[in-house]
């Protein structure tokens, strides 16, 4: 009896054990594993949670840069690449747990449904949304969808008590990357870049060439905080300043062979006089513009050393609406330097670390703190020493402005007491704000009003305690910012940009260095020159 319970038991469990080892000794193990784990396990699992937990695990295995995006998550991460979305065409703040529209999109489907600034949204598709636990990306997330479907809103008009019902068709809305175009001194214009999405391009050319035709010849592209996007894009912008002929980026990886950007000589702007800004989130596309910018000696880089990312990501879409960004290569600069930081498989915590203790290093303070690889050292075109390994060093260092930062200011700052006070402003004087038609106007009028001790008052409404010898030494960046956050809820955001950088010392030393002339190929040839002769 034992013996023929043994064959019949033995018979029963030999095609699983060797199914089993067949599939290990192919290297699919965590299929085999799931197998087990579903089929023998305690208690039931719910398998599709436990795959989505593991995969962010697994792909965290490799480097700092490649991501699982999960199926809920793909539409938004897509969006910020795409340069535009669906929904209402308004912007929106949360105040004393109501929310109050504001910039609402000239022609877009707010404005053409009647909402205006102020109005207070009360309903979206039935349900409230009032009160506390109201979050600003749940809001975002209910109002944003597919263009051409229809949400349902319930509005308080700005002076009114009734409660309005709206049906509004969403539309295609512009996600703006190219934030500010403007001349900042006689013949120099300034353009903020927000991010490199699918119309950055477009966007940059419209406004350089609105540029030109008021009269500007050198250049001022400001990338800072630009944490990069799409590597075409970035090779487009070069492109446009590049002579025929000179290499851009390369890329290369373990299944990728080489391949090349190279300038094909039709640029509009070759001629024009060019300084790139950056910081040290700048990163990624940011790197590779300001790579070759720098490495073909045919501008400045000013400010501080960048992030430092030379990893290439592909998407890669999956059946069930997820995908990954996985990286499949390196991209060098001109002249062979991969501005990658170090990195080890697994440990994206450390890498993390890192940048951090880079402030802590002092390197946002001094260049003397900022330690290069001598190891990794490079060629410009004109023989100016470069360093791979660890971002992009600019060619003219600017420290971190602290100048009248306090811990009072950062209150502020931290507190969004800025952005509520400007509202409450624009809120109560709209009106009378109305005949003000440019932002330079509107500047010089908030000037001469008593905005500091308005926004000083209304911040101890919010908790923070006045405190006069703090205030008088933040006095001048405290009265700024507040007067470019009005002028934004006013004018728009492109006029909020050239009041911050009105004391911004990083566009003031590109403005000082564009009309030496300091950054024309000519002179940056001459000076490398000398100092190889020293």
């Amino acid at each position: 009896m034992a013996l023929i319970i043994g064959f019949v038991v033995g018979n029963y469990l030999a095609p699983q054990a060797l199914g089993r080892r067949f599939f290990l000794s192919s290297g699919n193990k965590i299929n085999v594993i799931l197998d087990i784990v579903e089929e023998e396990y305690v208690d039931s699992v719910n398998m599709k949670e436990m795959v989505e937990d593991a995969i962010p695990k697994l792909i965290g295995e490799l480097d700092p840069h490649s991501a699982y995006i999960p199926a809920d998550k793909l539409q938004g991460a897509n969006e910020e690449l795409e340069g535009h979305y669906g929904g209402i065409g308004a912007g929106f703040v949360i105040q004393n747990d109501t929310i109050m529209f504001v910039n609402i999109i000239p022609g877009g489907p707010s404005e053409q449904a009647g909402i205006e600034f102020g109005d207070r949204l009360l309903t979206i598709a039935g349900a409230s949304y009032t009160g506390r636990g109201m979050s600003r990306d749940s809001v975002i997330a209910t109002l944003r969808g597919p263009v051409g479907t229809k949400v349902e809103i319930g509005i308080k008009k700005r002076l009114s008590e009734e409660v309005m019902d709206f049906e509004i068709v969403r539309g295609e809305i512009p996600d703006n990357t190219v934030l500010t175009g403007y001349e900042v001194s006689k013949g120099i214009g300034v353009i903020k870049i927000r991010k490199f999405a699918r119309t950055t391009y477009d966007e940059f050319i419209q406004t350089m060439a609105r540029l030109s035709a008021a009269g500007c010849t050198s250049f001022i592209l400001d990338l800072r905080s630009n944490t990069g996007g799409i590597l075409d894009i970035a090779t487009n912008m070069a492109n446009d300043f590049l002579s025929k002929g000179q290499l851009i980026v390369y890329t290369e990886g373990r299944a990728m062979s080489r391949t090349e950007a190279i300038a094909n000589g039709s640029g509009a702007f070759q001629k024009d006089q060019l300084v790139l800004l950056m910081d040290e989130i700048s990163a990624s596309a940011s790197e590779v513009l300001a790579g070759a910018i720098q490495d073909n000696d045919r501008g400045l880089i000013i400010g501080r050393r960048s992030y430092g990312k030379g990893l290439v990501q592909k998407p890669i879409n999956l059946s069930d609406g997820s995908a990954l960004r996985l990286t499949i290569a390196r991209y060098y600069t001109p002249s062979g330097r991969c501005i990658q930081r170090n990195y080890v498989l697994g440990k994206s915590g450390d890498y993390e670390q890192e940048w951090i203790d880079r402030f802590y290093h002092g390197e946002a303070f001094s260049r003397d703190s900022i330690k290069l690889n001598e190891s990794l050292k490079f060629y410009t075109s004109v023989g100016r020493v470069v360093y791979g390994g660890g971002g992009i060093m600019p060619d003219v260092f600017v420290p971190r402005d602290t100048v009248g930062v306090t811990s009072y200011y950062m209150n502020l700052e931290n507190e969004e007491i800025f952005y509520n006070y400007a509202f409450k402003y624009v809120d109560r004087y709209r009106e009378s704000l109305k005949r003000f038609k440019d932002y330079e106007s509107l500047y010089e009028h908030l000037l001469r009003e008593p905005i500091v001790e308005g926004i000083v008052s209304y911040a101890e409404t919010q908790g923070i305690r006045r405190k006069v010898h703090l205030i008088n030494i933040s006095y001048k960046i405290i009265q700024n910012q507040a007067i470019a956050y009005i002028v934004g809820n006013m004018l728009g955001n492109e006029c909020l940009y050239p009041i911050v950088m009105k004391q911004d010392p990083v566009v003031l030393k590109a403005v000082e260095t564009l009309k030496k002339g300091d950054a024309t190929p000519e002179a940056i040839f001459t000076k490398a020159q000398e100092q190889q002769t020293e």
